[in-house]
């Protein structure tokens, strides 16, 4: 008998073991950040694959803080990042969480990605995606007024380049002004020439590949941007914050600059997560940003 009770919980415990290290690194962050000890900051159900758009990867989950008695939330979206070829909306669950749970509607976009689709398709989503939430977002009881929009390596990049660049906006009728503010994580601003394959697949047919590029787009009446990097980060190396953020100083704008120490490229989004929030002040630099420009 105690033989057979070993043997289930030792297939129990391998199988589990299967089961965690098949899921995507966002999703095994997600899954951390549900079973950290102590108090659980957030305990509603999300509002999950809300279409914005006619393809399946147009999709969108929301996540509603507690009622908020003034009034109308402040809404944060954020892109997720992979490359522009991987990642899902719903790995980032404890992201939504996080900031839902500091008062915002908290929305987790996906967006198409390469190969089956080229630049500039994913900027498209991301525009369209803006452009729904500000359409639709008051019936959540989000502010339409009051749109910040973040994201992560590649998911910061298309959210600098709707930021920045106003034709992706104006295709759905909406000027740059209707974003608040912009949080880039460890995005790439400025990397040409491409070396990375994914930049190639999903960047390199475009003719001019400086379009593709945020830093061409930087301008003093830019939305506030909050530029946060690491500065062990080897993937999306700092200078890319860096020169954004001076160039943006240079033309009269407004940013910050958080270069985070012992800081990798997958720390700064890990340290979102309960468990690993030690590794830098992700969360809290993101609430101080939004409510320095959201005086409400």
């Amino acid at each position: 008998m105690i033989k057979y009770i070993i043997f289930v919980i030792v297939l129990a415990l391998f199988g589990s073991g299967i089961w965690f290290w098949s899921k995507t690194d966002p999703q095994k962050l997600d899954f951390a950040d549900r079973m950290a000890p102590g108090p659980v900051e957030y305990r509603q159900a999300p509002l999950t694959s809300i279409a914005y758009g006619d393809d399946a990867r147009q999709k969108l989950d929301v996540y509603l803080p507690k009622q908020n008695a003034v009034g109308a939330s402040a809404v944060l979206i954020f892109f997720h990042g992979g490359s522009w070829h991987d990642g899902e909306r719903e790995g980032y669950g404890f992201l939504g969480r996080a900031f839902a749970a500091r008062g915002f509607v908290t929305v987790i976009a996906d967006y198409r990605k390469a190969p089956s689709v080229r630049f500039p398709a994913f900027v498209q989503d991301t525009a369209s995606a803006i452009a729904w939430v500000h359409a639709n977002i008051s019936k959540y009881d989000g502010d339409a007024d009051r749109i910040f929009i973040m994201g992560h390596s590649a998911g910061a990049h298309i959210a600098m380049m709707t930021a920045l660049d106003p034709q992706w906006l104006a295709a759905n009728n909406l000027t740059p002004n209707v974003i608040k503010g912009v949080i880039g994580l460890a995005g790439p601003y400025d990397f040409l020439p491409l070396t990375s394959d994914s930049s190639k697949i999903a960047l390199g047919q475009w003719p001019d590949l400086t379009e593709t590029q945020p830093i061409t787009y930087a301008r003093g009446d830019a939305p506030p941007l909050l530029l946060l990097t690491g500065d062990k980060d080897t993937v999306v190396k700092p200078r890319n914050s860096k020169i954004l953020s001076e160039k943006i100083l240079a033309l009269g704008g407004q940013q910050q600059l958080r270069i985070y120490p012992d800081v990798d490229h997958a720390d700064i989004i890990m340290a979102v997560a309960r468990p690993f929030r030690q590794k830098a002040p992700i969360v809290t630099d993101v609430v101080n940003f939004i409510k320095s420009h959201n005086p409400n």
